[in-house]
């Protein structure tokens, strides 16, 4: 479990306060009307914490074309939201099982989190949450909440989760199909930083310095290692902008798409990711290998087990919807 999972407690941070300012008074109530996004039962969604969580994709939504922004964005939001209001369903059906959990299988989690983020102690793990604003105390309240649901998952959904030889076999028989198929590549970027906060015209103005290096690179006999190690701003600038060998699904979309569509040799246009514009170079490409079934059964395995338990979570969630009384306002 990534120290990310910090940044979800933002989410019931922003319950709490949606519910202070409901308990306010009226006018409380007035400002908080236009930002409810939705009432499950007798719990609040505030836009907010919609906003929060949908906030990862949402900054990618800036790397497709202009016109279907509006509409990515939309869906974004409200998958968001059914993913709140699920949660929101099984935190009652959690409590109507009376489903509990010890405080030592959440100490027991917190120290998986400080050993997976090579943390040494709790010391400094409380500083790392301070950081972000949080306390120690409502990070395992976080925790406290994902085990019982866990807890209730393996109850509801878990006994009709099965992988059998069979869908192995076929599994894999579709694996070596595709992988056959495709090829991977070596490539190396150069990158033009660009702050999270920039403005429209500094975005501009660094597609434009991307762009003069970019022709730069094609100069015939340019050597874009060298190139790279003395204009790019990125990590690997030391290493000639190195990514070494990847396959497809490993890089941001429009990252892939170019590395993909591009010949051996090839440089591209500046490409627009979360970190600034990328100016991209093709040294080769080759056919993928493909892994034996024995190498490849246990990843096989763990990705059907979550594709059927999304499936029957998804099932289940309805389920509980159904049944209850839930109200989009957004």
């Amino acid at each position: 479990m990534a120290f990310k999972r910090v940044v979800a407690m933002k989410n019931l941070v922003a319950f709490l306060a949606a519910v202070m300012l409901l308990a306010g008074g009226t006018s409380a109530r007035a400002e908080l009307v236009d930002k409810v996004a939705a009432v499950v039962n007798r719990d609040v969604i505030p836009l907010s914490e919609v906003q929060q969580r949908a906030a990862p994709e949402l900054q990618r939504v800036n790397e497709i074309d202009p016109h279907k922004r509006a509409e990515a964005r939309a869906q974004l939001m409200k998958t968001a939201l059914d993913t709140l209001i699920g949660e929101k369903l099984m935190e009652a059906e959690v409590a109507q099982l009376g489903i509990t959990t010890t405080e030592a299988e959440v100490d027991e989690l917190v120290q998986d989190v400080l050993k997976q983020n090579n943390v040494s102690d709790i010391t400094q793990f409380e500083q790392l949450l301070k950081n972000e604003g949080f306390t120690l105390a409502s990070y395992k309240d976080m925790l406290r909440k994902r085990v019982v649901r866990d807890k209730l998952l393996r109850m509801k959904v878990g006994p009709k989760v099965k992988v059998t030889e069979e869908d192995l076999k076929a599994a894999y028989t579709q694996y070596t199909r595709m992988e056959s198929e495709d090829v991977e590549v070596h490539a190396r970027h150069i990158l033009v930083q660009v702050d999270a906060k920039a403005t429209p015209e500094q975005v501009a103005a660094a597609k434009q310095k991307a762009e003069g290096i970019a022709q730069e690179a094609r100069r015939p006999g340019m050597d874009f290692s060298a190139l790279a190690r003395a204009r790019s701003e990125g990590p690997s600038a030391a290493d000639g902008g190195d990514l070494g060998y990847f396959k497809r699904g490993v890089m941001v979309p429009a990252f892939e798409k170019a590395a993909f569509n591009l010949k051996e040799g090839e440089v591209s246009e500046p490409i627009r990711t979360n970190f600034g514009w990328h100016i991209l170079k093709v040294e080769e490409r080759r056919n993928v290998s493909v892994a034996s079934y024995e190498e490849m059964k246990p990843k096989l395995e763990s990705k059907l087990l979550n594709d059927k338990t999304e499936k029957f979570l998804d099932q289940y969630v309805q389920e509980l919807r159904s049944k209850a009384n839930v109200e989009v306002k957004m």
